[in-house]
This record gives C-alpha cells, sequence and structure tokens, in this order.
C-alpha cells in the first residue's frame, strides 16, 4: 500500500486500531512503571526520614525514649526521657499515708503547680513553688527552711510530674527528707481532707 509521493503509505483501519492499543498498552505500562518508582522513591524518602529522625532523637539531651510507663495505678506516668526525673522511691502512693504524715506537723507541704493554679485551691498550709520559677525563690526558701525540714511535694496528679522535678531540685540544693505525694491536689480535695 502505497500513498502519492511525499504522503505516508495508507493504513487501514485495522491498522489504526492495532497502532492506537500499542500505544495505549505502552501508555499503561510507562504509567505503571512511573508509579512504582514514585512508590519506591517515596518508601525510601521514608525510611531515610525515620533513620534521621531516631538518630536525632537518640543524641538529643532531651530525646524521648522510645519506652514508657503510662499506667497510673503504678505512680507518676512518664516516658522515661534521658532527664527523667521520676523517683519511684520518694512516692507516697497512698492518699490516706499521706494525710497521716501531714496530720503529724513534721511536714512541709510544697505545691509544684503555678502560683495562679495554687490561688485556685491548694491543701491547708501548703507553700507555693512553682517547679518553673523555683531557682527564683530557692535562697529565701532556704533561708526560711533548713535543710533538715521533711519535705512533701505535690502537684496535679498522677498525670503530673512537676512535683518529682520539684523533689530533684530540692535535693539538688542539699534536702534529703523529701517525699512526692503523686495523687497530689485533686485526690486530697476528694477526700474531702482540709484545703484552702
Amino acid at each position: 500500500m502505497t500513498g502519492r509521493v511525499g504522503h505516508p503509505p495508507y493504513i487501514g483501519h485495522s491498522q489504526v486500531s492495532e497502532v492506537r492499543l500499542e500505544r495505549s498498552q505502552m501508555n499503561r505500562f510507562t504509567d505503571i512503571m512511573s508509579y512504582k518508582n514514585m512508590t519506591k522513591e517515596l518508601v525510601i524518602l521514608l525510611g531515610i526520614a525515620i533513620v534521621i529522625g531516631f538518630t536525632a532523637n537518640y543524641f538529643s539531651p532531651k530525646g524521648i525514649a522510645l519506652f514508657g510507663e503510662w499506667d497510673t495505678s503504678k505512680g507518676v506516668i512518664t516516658a522515661k526521657s534521658k532527664e527523667d526525673v521520676v523517683v519511684r522511691e520518694l512516692e507516697i502512693t497512698d492518699v490516706p499515708v499521706a494525710k497521716k504524715m501531714y496530720d503529724t506537723g513534721k511536714y512541709l507541704f510544697l505545691d509544684a503547680r503555678s502560683y495562679e493554679v495554687y490561688e485556685e485551691g491548694r491543701i491547708k498550709g501548703a507553700v507555693s513553688v512553682p517547679v518553673g520559677g523555683f531557682y527564683d525563690v530557692a535562697d529565701t526558701f532556704i533561708e526560711k527552711y533548713p535543710l533538715s525540714t521533711g519535705i512533701i511535694t505535690y502537684c496535679s496528679g498522677r498525670e503530673c510530674d512537676d512535683s518529682h522535678e520539684l523533689a530533684q531540685y530540692l535535693f539538688d540544693e542539699g534536702y534529703t527528707e523529701i517525699h512526692v505525694f503523686i495523687d497530689g491536689y485533686p485526690a486530697w480535695k476528694a477526700e474531702g481532707y482540709p484545703i484552702e
């Protein structure tokens, strides 16, 4: 089948259909290969991002541990970061035990929550020492309360580790008789114990 001079040869209808079908199949094949390559590249990028993330977390001084303690029945919940301040041996895990210690009058209760929250309600006689401002009041606090003072820190319950952090600051300053009332103000109030 030849066409006129200068024109391509004549192609019949069935031949055009075959050529279109071949082109369509080639386009589909190209699309599939393109999707496979794109998926492969995304998986590689995701893998690299995960490796970089875990590496950065590992070397970061404030990195988060992969495993934590999330059961409040065992004490204050914590992600157990590298700077974890939760010391289980200091914890008072029973509200009536905290009340008995309070009743002896031998312990100073310290509220580690912010001053605004402290003003909304606190254990009766507790002193406000917000953990975020500890070093602003540390010198005055040490002058007023000798290092032999028995101290019980508390905050907003088992999901708050401010009381543990405050206890650590106090240890760093030289206090030795420190306990952490982990159920904090909400549990104290729920029991109907003295508040102000």
